[in-house]
């Protein structure tokens, strides 16, 4: 029903969180980040911003022809909408799940993809970005520390797309994690979620797609991912 174009990355993650918990019948189109393959006419044409995931739905609602999305937010919601699954039907519900959703994809996942740039993959330390983005993960951890007190999930009672979407970017580098024993209702939480048969399955897809190695990034990818090489 659902064609996947994925590569195990945060964003990416978010897609078959959702696709795992609710058992959409989905087939997982690799898009190879590091080989350029983002930049590929068929892969432009529905995902313009060339960047994944972005998803065919070759049953919309509607009955219509089949109906691309891209950007990762967006897939989550009309999957939501889809499926009438993960999303409060009530308005204040509905709301509160959108605004975590739009802070994730404004603040926790741009800086903390930032924070790990900067400390993983730039070509040389740059302290004053390092400082930056390591303040500003730190501070965006502590506003989502404060939303989970007294409540199971970020909404809430519910698991809902507001934690599929801000649960894979609480420290994703594993060469520069985040220091979260500061953050008890954080570990509380991303322990829950990790525990759960979807979330499994949702990472193992990613350990098929791209088995994990211990090889750096090659120039060539470098010049692909960030548009930089390694300095010698």
């Amino acid at each position: 029903m659902i064609d996947l174009h994925y590569w195990p990355t945060p964003n990416g993650h978010k897609i078959t969180l959702f696709l795992e918990e609710t058992g959409l019948d989905y087939t997982i189109k690799p898009v190879n980040i590091g080989a350029g393959e983002q930049f590929r006419p068929e892969f432009l044409a529905i995902a313009p911003n060339n960047r994944m995931p972005a998803i065919v739905d070759h049953a919309p609602a509607d009955g219509g022809a089949p109906l691309s999305l891209f950007e990762s937010g967006a897939i989550l919601l009309y999957l939501a909408d889809k499926t009438g699954r993960m999303m409060p039907t009530d308005l204040r519900g509905r709301e509160t799940v959108l605004q975590w959703l739009f802070w994730q994809m404004a603040g926790l996942g741009p800086m903390t993809g930032q924070y790990g740039h900067f400390r993983v993959y730039a070509p040389e330390p740059i302290p004053y970005a390092i400082e930056r983005y390591t303040k500003e993960a730190h501070r965006l951890l502590g506003v989502l520390e404060r939303q989970l007190a007294g409540r199971a999930f970020i909404a809430g009672d519910d698991y809902t797309i507001a934690d599929i979407a801000c649960y894979p970017w609480i420290s994703p580098y594993g060469k520069a994690p985040i220091d979260l024993a500061a953050y008890p209702e954080i570990r509380r939480w991303h322990a829950a979620i990790a525990a759960r048969p979807a979330t499994q399955r949702a990472y193992a897809r990613g350990v098929e797609v791209n088995p994990p190695t211990d090889q750096p990034l090659s120039d060539e990818a470098r010049r692909v991912l960030f548009g930089q090489e390694t300095r010698r």
